[in-house]
């Protein structure tokens, strides 16, 4: 059916007047957007992550506070219940979870938005008059069809994505980058067909309520993409997966907004889509890794790099508590350099109390962080401000790498790849390229592992085991560290 062009005038102007916004609306609505942009620039750093916290939480309450009552709502008590329901599992969860498994619940969390925006994509499929999404011909508006399509899509890829990020975290599959043979032309072609499928969907002569199998189509094949994007990513690049899957939370959340005409939605997707990003970039050049290559499902990497097991055995030598705590008090200088290892056992309040015995003796104690140390971007520096170890401490990588060369004591506990040389010398290693701390150059070497017989979560041995300056203190580290307290009292 082909209206008239005054007919379609007609028609833009009801649509423009049936989306118009009231301004005390629109108000609340920049209120939010206002708030998210000051909680974001607080979680910049950790010393006003929790008034950044607060900000955002304050305006989300103003747009869910907004939208309720400024929209016609049939079961307003039921939406009040499952918001009261799922209130109360979020505090529970995150008041009971363990500072170690905090990456994979981001990535659970990033998977439950991926699917409401597929849910709210299909609501909209399915009844679009009720999202005022119907054109007079009874068919779906064409922009319309396109953001459904997109924010279904993205959506998808994200919920997949992150179940797969979750299963990789939580130890349910192996950290290894699974290689499927011609995964490029794969993963291009899905990508392709997707795109292809919104276009035939927009342009489609029938789209009314529940009409087309495109739209389920692109949905499935989206659910696929993300699996095969994520899968070939390997344990070394998962806090920049982390980071990506936000990213692409907050697109999908966009694009959703488009639909709903929800200004506050699409502000905050935007947000959260091009910070997830621009954190994404930063950390891929922390790794000296390629943002294209990363995004693209592992692009580049080589089933036959890295070898995950350890290397044949080596002669090192193994110090006990009072060893380390005898150098450490003639140390002038020590760089802490905390890993995943520092989260498993809990020991970053320990490792604060031995600082600040040192610190009580003279001795000048600084904290090393790696951009990708941990699981998720930022790990590190979440368990030291946990700690109350003070932020004039704590330096990233290139602030401090120059220093190693003039400290005493390189104190490593739980860390593993991010001071690996081989990402300087092994081109056939996994993580070679990635920036990574010299600690080879500082006069004493402190190890903390459980064993010998581990590798990192990269599944590459380490040099700096087996060097001269170098002492292994096998034990768990929040043991070994209370009892290098208790040699140096």
């Amino acid at each position: 059916m082909t209206l008239p062009p005054d007919a379609v005038s007609d028609l833009s102007i009801a649509a423009d007047a049936a989306h118009a916004v009231s301004p005390w609306v629109a108000l609340a609505y920049l209120a939010s957007g206002v708030l998210f942009i000051l909680a974001l620039r607080g979680l910049s750093s950790p010393s006003t992550s929790r008034r950044g916290n607060r900000f955002g939480m304050a305006g989300m309450l103003i747009a869910v506070v907004t939208t309720l009552v400024t929209h016609e709502i049939a079961g307003l008590p039921e939406i009040l219940v499952a918001i009261a329901v799922g209130g109360a599992i979020g505090f529970i969860i995150a008041r009971r979870i363990a500072m170690t498994a905090m990456p994979q619940l981001v990535a659970a969390f990033h998977s439950l938005v991926g699917l409401a925006a597929v849910l709210v994509a299909a609501a909209a499929f399915l009844n679009p008059g009720s999202f005022d999404i119907l054109g007079l011909d009874g068919n779906i508006l064409a922009v319309s069809r396109v953001e459904m399509a997109l924010g279904a899509a993205i959506g998808a890829i994200t919920f997949s994505g992150s179940v797969i990020a979750f299963a990789k975290l939580n130890g349910n599959m192996s950290g290894a980058p699974i290689l499927l043979p011609a995964r490029h032309v794969i993963n291009l072609g899905t990508l392709i067909a997707i795109l292809g499928m919104t276009a035939a969907y927009a342009l489609a002569p029938n789209a009314g309520p529940g009409e087309g199998w495109l739209f389920w189509a692109i949905v499935a094949a989206a659910f696929v993409i993300g699996f095969l994007l994520i899968i070939p990513i390997g344990g070394a690049d998962m806090p920049v997966v982390v980071s990506m899957l936000n990213s692409y939370s907050g697109w999908a959340a966009a694009a959703m907004g488009f639909t709903l005409h929800n200004t506050a939605m699409i502000v905050t997707g935007a947000l959260v889509g091009s910070s997830g990003a621009i954190l994404s970039y930063i950390m891929c050049r922390a790794m000296n890794r390629s943002f294209i290559s990363v995004i693209a499902g592992g692009f580049g990497a080589d089933a036959s790099a890295g070898g995950g097991e350890p290397k044949e055995q080596r002669p090192y030598k193994q110090g006990s508590a009072a060893d380390a705590a005898f150098m450490l008090e003639q140390a002038e200088k020590v760089i802490i350099i905390p890993g995943y290892g520092m989260a498993v056992a809990q020991a970053q309040h320990a490792l604060r109390e031995m600082a600040d015995v040192l610190k009580e003796k003279g001795v000048e104690v600084k904290y090393a962080i790696h951009p990708v140390a941990g699981r998720m971007p930022g790990h590190m520096n979440v368990l030291l401000a946990e700690a109350n170890v003070p932020y004039d401490e704590v330096f990233e990588l290139e602030d401090i790498n120059s220093e190693f060369a003039t400290a005493d004591v390189a104190f490593v506990i739980g860390a593993n790849d991010v001071v690996n040389p081989a990402a300087k010398t092994d081109k056939s290693s996994p993580i070679y390229g990635m920036p990574v701390f010299d600690v080879d150059k500082a006069k004493q070497v402190f190890f903390i592992k459980r064993s010998m017989g581990g590798v990192g979560y990269a599944g590459v041995d380490n040099d700096v085991f087996y060097m001269d300056q170098t002492m292994m203190l096998l034990a768990d580290a929040k043991k070994m560290v209370e009892e290098i307290v208790k040699a140096l009292d």
